[in-house]
Parts: structure tokens; sequence; C-alpha cells
């Protein structure tokens, strides 16, 4: 896991409530070059089936980590020697009155971050560290992993999951082994 970015829980619910909702993709989106009539290949098929598409909370308030949630991803390569593969990792909470799922704002979003080239399996992640308010309820996180495949500058597809529980991470997991769908911090 890389450094945490400390987030003020207070100020960040008091602006989330007028963001959008985050929903994970089901296809992949095609770069706008692409034509959208297009069907998905197999190839593509079989990444989206892939279980090395992941997404995974394996950092949840432990002790040594107090107010930390990491988040790890894994995604299959598609085997084409010239495409690079990155990661996107956002925080969202659920909003209780809604019950929707809504990102977190200010340091709780890597961007994209590039994590090796497509001819295998790859898997990173990253941590946030939130900061809880005093005398407020808990808060339930998820993460939400979007996995892109891009050739040069063009991007080939995109898809994002939310995070489940019952994946093994290859580092970074705090305790050893933890994968989980959601993370309540209070």
């Amino acid at each position: 896991m890389t450094a945490a970015k400390p987030i003020a829980l207070l100020a960040v619910l008091g602006v989330l409530l007028s963001l959008p909702t985050l929903a994970s993709s089901a296809t992949p989106t095609r770069s706008p070059a692409s034509k959208s009539t297009e069907k998905i290949t197999a190839a593509e098929r079989a990444l989206l089936k892939s279980p090395q598409l992941w997404a995974t909370i394996d950092v949840c308030n432990p002790t040594d980590q107090p107010n930390t949630v990491g988040i790890r991803g894994s995604m299959p390569g598609d085997e084409h020697s010239k495409d690079e593969m990155f990661m996107r990792f956002r925080l969202q909470y659920l909003d209780s009155s809604t019950k929707q799922w809504v990102d977190l704002a200010d340091g709780a979003d890597s961007g994209y971050v590039a994590v090796g080239a497509a001819k295998s399996a790859r898997q990173t992640g990253r941590s946030f560290q939130l900061v809880p308010v005093a005398g407020k309820p808990a808060v339930e996180l998820r993460g939400v992993v979007s996995f892109q495949w891009r050739r040069g500058s063009t991007v080939e597809y995109t898809v994002s999951r939310p995070t489940t529980t019952g994946h093994t991470s290859l580092a970074g997991a705090d305790p050893a082994n933890f994968s989980a769908a959601g993370c309540s911090l209070s």
C-alpha cells in the first residue's frame, strides 16, 4: 500500500450529498474513436469474466493503521505486448438517507495509476487515512476500482468494480489475507 492521505470526514460528508453516485460498469467503455455499435470481442468478454478482475478492501482500521482503509485491485492482462494497464482507486460512503453509494471527495481518489504491461495479471492498491468526527455515527465505506487497458494514448476499454470479499492480495493486506466488501469507521 502507498502512504495514506488524510481526509477530514466532517468536511467531506458536508459537501458530498450533492455528488453523483458511481455506477459499476458491467461492460467496458471504448475509446471515442470506436464505433458504439461494435460488439464486445471474445477477448474482452474473457477479461470481464476473468477471476483475476476484482477489487477488495484489504485494510480496514487495523490497530497498527488506525482510521485507514486500503483498496486493492487485480486485473488480467490482455496479452497485447504494446498495451499498458491502469487502475483508479476511489472510496465511497453509503448515504443513509438515500441508500446510495457516493464518492468521497478531497483525497479519496487516486487518479489512474500505471500498473504495468498487459502481458500478465497485475495487482496493486492504495490506502486512504480518514479522520472520523467524534460523536458522529459510523460511516460505511466501500471502494471502487476502475480498470483501463491502453494502447499508446488510446483507451482500449474501461471497466469498474466495487469491492467484494473473498480475494487474496499478493501484498498489503492487514491483517494478512484480509478481504472485505466494505469497512465501517466511527
